[in-house]
């Protein structure tokens, strides 16, 4: 391989990572699960605990329209993510995750902490339905690592 093919090879693979980590999106430009929030609005606060291979809680029901802060707390020993989505949404990306495990989520749905670290996410549930929050690190969904939100 020259030269040009590998920048090329190299472009071709940044932009399906790029691609992967906005598999959130809806074709509209939005999130399925609703929305980022907003700082200067009300937010009702939940804290979801994340352990070695589970989350608590495991299930959240949320009205829609409420808007909700996210403290996330890595209680285990390893890093771990949470990332709010469709479960097919979830599922495709955590298939692009086995092939970059490292890569990293820039997205006001997710985030990635590192063991005993905390972090927020504000989120605003603009759609009714049901929604998943799931580590994709590769094995961690497959072992039990996922969550629900209702949105009613």
């Amino acid at each position: 391989m020259n030269k040009t093919q590998r920048y090329i090879s190299c472009g071709v693979m940044l932009a399906a990572m790029a691609y992967s980590a906005a598999a959130a999106h809806d074709k509209h430009g939005g999130y399925s699960a609703g929305e980022p929030g907003d700082p200067k609005k009300p937010a009702r606060e939940i804290v979801v605990s994340m352990n070695e291979m589970d989350y608590s809680p495991a299930v959240i029901e949320v009205k829609r329209g409420e808007q909700i802060r996210f403290v996330i707390r890595n209680a285990g020993t390893e890093a771990h993510e949470f990332l709010l989505a469709t479960t097919a949404e979830n599922l495709k990306h955590g298939e692009a995750m086995k092939k970059n495990p490292d890569m990293e989520h820039d997205e006001p749905n997710g985030l990635r902490l590192a063991a005993k670290k905390s972090g927020e996410i504000l989120w605003k549930f603009s759609k009714a339905g049901t929604f998943e929050y799931s580590c994709l690190i590769p094995t961690h969904r497959e072992l039990g690592m996922t969550g629900k939100i209702i949105v009613k």
